[in-house]
């Protein structure tokens, strides 16, 4: 008798899965990707211009963006326009997004790749924890910025980057600063990929009808740059040691573009997959009240409320 993975343990079996192929063609399709510079991003920056696709990416870094712009033209050819903004900065990330609607009339895909962890708490300039401002407000906010421009141009996909590092939880909507809690890294890296998922499932309640998707994924282990702002204890630890079991990045572009592209996603949404097979997240991220309150929160947050 075939025994069955609980839900609970899947990513275990999906680590070692088998994946889908990105086969779709991309030509004439206009992808936004942020976090385009480096790791999960570049790699989906790569794999969606292989395949024709006109890219927008949205970068912290001038001179990474130009050299990896120029890299990626040099390969495959594509248009690709650079836009910078830090995403610890809500004022940077609407100014992006009014660049973007002011240049594109259309986007066909969204890609929120930009994350970050810290193993020590900080603050940005507006007073947000700074890891829940990167992999959560940020992309929250950009995403309901360039929400019409993506009705507009239906049918659309949004990808949220997301991580299974939601698993370790941590979100408590009455202290996202951590000002009353001890903070630690996975914690907080947990809390803002939580919040994230939340606003998933609203973000598709939403979308119902519009012909525009919104999926999230973890975009497999693999080695990156995150977390490359901590202490050389974290780095070495994390280069030397956790990095002997990691993957190679590449994988994420590929299953990035498959989710961008697959016709037989074409009208599923409000789901969660591991690189390409879907997946359940745990229970917290799943509920529903908790979810609608992030999601007023977000809005309030960003000044959308």
């Amino acid at each position: 008798m075939k025994q069955e993975w609980p839900d609970e343990l899947m990513f275990l079996k999906n680590r070692k899965a088998p994946q889908k192929a990105f086969e779709a063609s991309m030509i004439g399709k206009v992808c936004v990707i942020t976090g385009a510079t480096s790791g999960v991003g570049l790699e989906a920056a790569k794999s969606l211009a292989s395949h024709g696709a006109q890219l927008v990416t949205i970068s912290r870094n001038a001179q990474k963006a130009e050299r990896v712009a120029q890299e990626i033209k040099g390969k495959s050819g594509v248009s690709i326009d650079s836009i910078i903004a830090d995403f610890r900065d809500p004022d940077q990330v609407r100014q992006a997004a009014e660049t973007i609607i002011s240049r594109y009339p259309r986007i066909d895909v969204l890609i929120n790749c930009a994350g970050l962890h810290s193993t020590t708490r900080t603050y940005t300039k507006d007073g947000f924890e700074t890891v829940f401002c990167v992999n959560h407000l940020a992309s929250f906010l950009l995403t309901c910025l360039l929400l019409d421009r993506l009705k507009e141009s239906a049918p659309s996909r949004i990808i949220q980057v997301n991580s299974e590092g939601h698993r370790f939880n941590g979100l408590d909507p009455d202290d996202l600063d951590w000002r009353k809690r001890h903070y630690t890294g996975l914690r907080s890296y947990g809390a803002s990929k939580t919040a994230q998922l939340l606003t998933v499932w609203e973000y598709d309640d939403l979308l119902r009808g519009t012909n525009v998707t919104i999926n999230a994924m973890h975009p497999g282990d693999v080695k990156t740059n995150i977390g490359n702002n901590n202490g050389w204890l974290y780095r070495f630890f994390t280069h030397h040691v956790v990095g002997l079991f990691l993957k190679d990045p590449a994988i994420s572009g590929t299953a990035i573009g498959y989710l961008a592209s697959a016709p037989e996603l074409s009208t599923i949404s409000g789901r969660f997959f591991h690189l390409t097979n879907e997946e359940k997240p745990a229970a917290h991220a799943l509920d529903r009240k908790l979810g609608k309150r992030i999601w007023a929160i977000s809005l309030k947050l960003t000044g959308l409320a």
